[in-house]
């Protein structure tokens, strides 16, 4: 079985932020970055379905240069080879033609499986992983929380609303969008990291893959949530107002 992991390198979740001076994103200089949490889920049931069922996986990433220490890490995990679709400014692509990138890429390979995951910590649309498997023509599923190979085809368990799930049989090639938290991440091991030196990674760039940047849609404007102080007095006795203040703190404060 061959899969294709599409990954992408996001600011770490601890980073402080800044505005850039247009606006229009973040000042990246002094950020620290990190691979996108879903993707590493969607890595880690790839490397699963691997161990299970043989074949190989492959890392696919687009972002400028440093994007490849993300990549590195997920050939340290056991991903066999990597595909790094260099671009410096991503910024210039919306979700569409970012999509188109990992299509053109994705199309030689001619891959069983192709997993992303559910979203990114950055932008958050939740909608690369689609856009790709329709302009593969694939078949596909969102919000996956197990998946399982069944000769010709796969069947997956998704995540509805209210603690409802839905079982889907689909053919394969296919495509998926993995939920957070479905497995427990691996960590490379040192093995690993020695080998993820060794390992292919092929790069490709954005004029290669003959993909305009003619973005639909774009981000005008970038500014920090409104910042407010409030202050509220809490009746009853000291136990009754310590539960309330407890109960603030963790539904509305969310800092519990």
């Amino acid at each position: 079985m061959k899969i294709i992991v599409s990954i992408k390198q996001v600011p770490a979740r601890d980073s402080q932020l800044r505005i850039q001076a247009s606006g229009r994103w973040i000042e990246e200089s002094d950020l620290s970055f990190e691979i996108n949490e879903p993707d590493a889920y969607a890595l880690e049931e790839a490397l699963q379905l691997k161990e299970k069922h043989g074949g190989e996986v492959i890392a696919l990433c687009a972002g400028p240069p440093r994007a490849s220490q993300a990549i590195r890490e997920a050939l340290a995990k056991g991903a066999d080879r990597a595909i790094h679709i260099e671009e410096e400014t991503l910024t210039a692509f919306d979700t569409l033609g970012i999509a188109k990138l990992l299509a053109q890429a994705c199309a030689p390979e001619r891959p069983d499986l192709i997993l992303t995951g559910l979203q990114s910590d950055d932008l958050g649309y939740g909608q690369t992983g689609v856009v790709l498997a329709e302009l593969l023509g694939l078949p596909h599923a969102t919000i996956v929380m197990a998946a399982e190979a069944t000769g010709s085809g796969v069947r997956v368990k998704r995540e509805l609303e209210n603690g409802w799930f839905q079982n889907v049989e689909m053919p394969l090639p296919a495509a998926l969008t993995i939920q957070s938290g479905i497995n427990k991440l691996r960590y490379a091991t040192l093995m690993g990291i020695k080998k993820a030196k060794t390992k292919e990674v092929k790069r490709l760039t954005v004029a290669e893959l003959g993909v305009a940047s003619v973005p639909a849609v774009s981000i005008e404007r970038n500014y920090p949530p409104p910042r407010s102080k409030q202050t509220q007095l809490l009746d009853g006795n000291a136990r009754d107002a310590a539960a309330k203040l407890i109960e603030k703190l963790r539904f509305e404060a969310r800092v519990l």
